[in-house]
């Protein structure tokens, strides 16, 4: 269990909140249970590890308070628009047999072992976490499919996962889909001209070059000299 060290904080003003930022903490509150609501502040720099670890806000934190020691839940995080650096946390108490809505991410095993990925199919990830109502001494790390032996077509269904008894999707009523194992898409490409019809178009734009050649050696509205104009009526006789 990943644990993090917090102190009580008494800011009342945004001034003593930009304080508090500025010398490297983050304000937090903890609240849930019968206790009341703590403000409290933690390290900026240690916050930011854990929130690097993956699936921070599913994960239980023994979170220490000036020596006292208790196991809490990171509900929300808030980041500043500019820096992106977290500037505000919530924790929840966990309280042993309450129980709680948590996102808890899909991971997927195995995936040497399925035929349908050997054959170049796409594992399509609808759902990439699934809200569970359970007791917060229950919290599953992650939900685990199994790839083993799955081939093109198939899918992964809500029904398909094991879970305990009290732990319980929070969508009723409806078998959705978590994953499915799809045909690998194929682009066909254009088909090439045959040599025949290259050849033609080839010859057709030479013509064309030619003639538009020959219009081009005579000028807009030249007139024949009269010597000209003579022997080609002669010509003609």
């Amino acid at each position: 269990m990943n644990s993090l060290q917090a102190n009580v904080r008494n800011t009342k003003t945004k001034g003593e909140l930009s304080s508090l930022r500025g010398n490297g903490n983050v304000p937090a509150i903890l609240y849930g249970g019968e206790a009341q609501n703590e403000k409290i502040s933690i390290s900026k720099k240690l916050l930011k590890l854990l929130i690097e670890k993956e699936n921070f806000l599913s994960t239980i934190i023994e979170l220490n308070i000036d020596g006292n020691s208790q196991n809490v839940l990171p509900r929300e995080i808030k980041y500043d628009v500019i820096t992106d650096e977290p500037i505000h946390v919530d924790f929840l108490r966990v309280v042993k047999g309450a129980n709680i809505r948590i996102e808890i991410p899909v991971k997927f095993i195995n995936h040497e072992k399925s035929p349908g990925l050997k054959r170049g199919g796409v594992l399509n990830i609808v759902r990439r976490k699934v809200e569970l109502r359970c007791p917060s001494e229950k919290i599953p790390e992650n939900i685990i499919l199994d790839l083993d032996g799955i081939d093109i077509g198939q899918s992964f269904k809500i029904s398909s996962v094991k879970l305990e008894n009290d732990v319980v999707p929070t969508i009723k009523g409806r078998d959705f889909v978590i994953a499915t194992l799809a045909a690998p898409t194929v682009m066909k490409e254009p088909e090439k001209p045959t040599e025949t019809t290259a050849g033609a178009e080839a010859l057709a734009d030479g013509e064309k070059v030619a003639a538009e050649g020959a219009e081009g050696d005579k000028k807009p509205g030249e007139a024949k000299k009269p010597g000209e104009a003579k022997k080609s009526a002669e010509e003609k006789k």
